[in-house]
C-alpha cells in the first residue's frame, strides 16, 4: 500500500514539476519563435517591395497587380539609363549629348542581394515563409489622391496566423500584450501613396 502511495506521490510531484516548467518555458519559446519568424516575413516583404520598384524602373508604369507580371518582368526586363555628357554653362564646349545604356534586371538584382540584408530570389518570391505555399495577398490600383489623378498604390500582406504555426492562436496573447494572430503583416496602402511596412 505504501509503494503505491509513494508512486501516486511521485507522480504528482513530476506532473506539477512540469506544469511549472510548462507555465516557464512556454512563454520563451513563444516569444523566441515570434521573433524569428516575423523577422523572416519582413525580410520577404522588404524583398517584395524592392522588386517592385525595381518593376516601375522597368515598365515606368504602375505596381504590379499579381506575382507573375512582377517576377516575368524582372526575369526579362531591363532598366534604361539615360548619361548627360557635357556642361551647356561651360563657354568652351556648351554641346549636350546624351548617352542611353541598359542594364539587365537580374544584374541589378544581384547587386541588390550582395549588399542588402534581405535576398530577393524571385521563385520564392510569392510565398509566405513557414507556410505550406500561402502567397502574399497583392493589389495594386491607381488613385486619386489629394487632387492628383492617376496615383500608384500597392498594398502586400499577409495574416500572423498563417506563419505562426502552432503559435497561431490568440491564447498567446497572454505572453504579448500587443500579439494578435488575426491581423496583417503587411507595406503600402491601397487608399495613399505610401509603402511604409506596419511593422517599421
Amino acid at each position: 500500500m505504501r509503494v503505491v502511495i509513494n508512486l501516486v506521490l511521485f507522480a504528482m510531484i513530476c506532473g506539477l514539476v512540469w506544469v511549472l516548467y510548462s507555465s516557464i518555458q512556454e512563454p520563451i519559446e513563444f516569444n523566441a519563435e515570434k521573433e524569428k519568424r516575423d523577422q523572416v516575413v519582413i525580410d520577404r516583404l522588404k524583398a517584395i517591395r524592392a522588386s517592385q520598384e525595381l518593376f516601375r524602373e522597368v515598365t515606368g508604369e504602375g505596381y504590379a497587380p499579381n506575382f507573375d507580371s512582377l517576377i516575368q518582368t524582372l526575369k526579362t526586363g531591363e532598366i534604361m539609363t539615360i548619361s548627360v555628357i557635357g556642361d551647356k554653362d561651360d563657354p568652351d564646349n556648351p554641346i549636350i549629348s546624351y548617352d542611353t545604356s541598359y542594364t539587365k534586371v537580374s544584374d541589378r538584382i544581384t547587386e541588390l542581394n550582395q549588399t542588402s540584408p534581405f535576398k530577393i530570389n524571385l521563385d520564392s518570391l510569392p510565398f509566405v515563409p513557414y507556410t505550406k505555399g500561402k502567397t502574399f495577398e497583392i493589389a495594386a490600383d491607381t488613385i486619386t489622391y489629394q487632387s492628383s489623378k492617376g496615383v500608384s498604390v500597392l498594398e502586400v500582406k499577409t495574416l500572423r496566423k498563417d506563419y505562426m504555426g502552432k503559435y497561431g492562436s490568440t491564447k498567446y496573447a497572454r505572453y504579448d500584450a500587443s500579439y494578435d494572430p488575426n491581423s496583417f503583416i503587411k507595406f503600402g496602402s491601397l487608399s495613399a501613396p505610401n509603402l511604409t511596412g506596419n511593422w517599421e
